[in-house]
């Protein structure tokens, strides 16, 4: 079989196979019961026959359909004069929905056709080895929690991720160094007078001073850089600087792979805490320098006009 042989990837098509096999049996059921509905009616039909009257948006809330769906269905049903629209007396921007006689006529028929209809659809669950009810329950919870697009995205970074290094700075690496640095500064900020020092000069400012830089590669093409500068802070041993990352590779944790490592090396280093300078308009940076753990602080001295908030990451 096709879906067996391609595997849990096509759930979506098996899925909409077995809603369209469902859904053609549910056709000749209204038949054999002389209910003149359409199954994909059903929802609202029977939401509007267990009450008098809802608008349009309180049904689509209780069924767990988009407002336009449920209007498309409502108005299709009105042709067939089997529900009923009128103006909310106290709000005219909503529309009020009941059923008319017609409705209510074949809210009363139907009833044998549910006692039926559920009979039948237990007995089969009956004779499954697992209970597609409740696993449906379960896998609708699970996908309400976190989407299948958030799970897909988390996937591909695990694998890319996989692809990324985290190598030492060389001299070779000194165009790309202060190009990925220069790309988010000026995407943002404007250069200042210390960038330019240390994007220019990356040797005499960081690594002859007692610094060090690390290098992400992905697929050999260097991607991402970050710069452990030694400070002359008593309070601070090192600051997290010049992280930068290629707009082209994005969203699959190369951020995250540079922060561990530059903090692997200052720990490496006997390093007791790690200082580092941002702005607040760089949100995705901020959430990644928490989730290392770097906690707000306050005043020291800067020589960026763009810091606006200041971290400290104490490593013991």
């Amino acid at each position: 079989m096709f879906y067996n042989k391609i595997g849990k990837m096509a759930l979506g098509s098996r899925l909409r196979m077995l809603s369209e096999t469902v859904t053609e049996s549910a056709k000749e059921i209204y038949d054999l019961y002389d209910v003149a509905l359409k199954p994909k009616w059903f929802p609202v039909f029977y939401v509007l026959s267990q009450s008098q009257e809802k608008s349009i948006t309180e049904i689509a809330n209780e069924i767990g359909h988009s407002h336009p769906s449920v209007s498309k269905i409502v108005s299709e049903m009105s042709k067939d004069h089997i529900i009923t629209e009128k103006k909310d007396k106290k709000d005219g921007r909503k529309n009020i929905i009941a059923l008319t006689k017609k409705g209510m006529l074949l809210s009363k028929k139907i009833k044998d056709q549910y006692t039926d209809v559920n009979s039948a659809i237990e007995l089969t669950l009956s004779q499954t080895q697992h209970d597609i009810w409740k696993a449906m329950e379960e896998f609708e919870y699970l996908l309400n929690q976190k989407s299948l697009i958030e799970r897909v995205k988390k996937e591909r970074k695990k694998r890319e991720s996989k692809k990324v290094k985290i190598i030492p700075y060389s001299s070779k690496h000194q165009m790309q160094f202060k190009k990925l640095n220069k790309e988010w500064i000026t995407k943002y900020f404007k250069l200042e007078e210390a960038d330019v020092i240390a994007l220019d000069n990356p040797k005499e400012y960081i690594l002859d001073k007692g610094g060090h830089i690390l290098v992400a590669t992905y697929k050999n093409e260097p991607v991402g850089v970050c710069a452990l500068l030694k400070t002359n802070n008593e309070d601070c041993d090192f600051e997290l600087a010049k992280m930068a990352v290629s707009s082209k590779a994005q969203d699959i944790g190369i951020g995250w792979l540079l922060g561990n490592a530059i903090i692997n090396k200052a720990k490496s280093l006997k390093a007791k805490k790690i200082y580092l300078e941002s702005n607040t308009i760089l949100m995705p940076a901020i959430k990644l320098y928490q989730k290392l753990g770097f906690e707000k602080v306050s005043g020291y001295p800067t020589p960026y006009e763009r810091c606006n908030i200041q971290m400290i990451l104490k490593l013991n």
